[in-house]
């Protein structure tokens, strides 16, 4: 469940159609490694990243 200090999928620039199937799967709140990874993705940049396995 998404808090006001956790900031929900909103904020990371995903378009209407991303946003409304993130919540239709049931998803509110990024783990932190969606968090950090996603707008760099968005822009069409590389990413790598770290994270434990089943965190996102």
């Amino acid at each position: 469940m998404s808090s006001a200090t956790e900031p929900g999928f909103d904020i990371l620039g995903l378009s209407p159609e991303l946003l409304k199937a993130v919540a239709e799967a049931g998803y509110t709140t990024p783990t932190p490694i969606q968090a950090e990874g996603i707008p760099h993705v968005i822009k069409r940049r590389d990413v790598i990243g770290i994270a434990q396995t089943g965190t996102g």
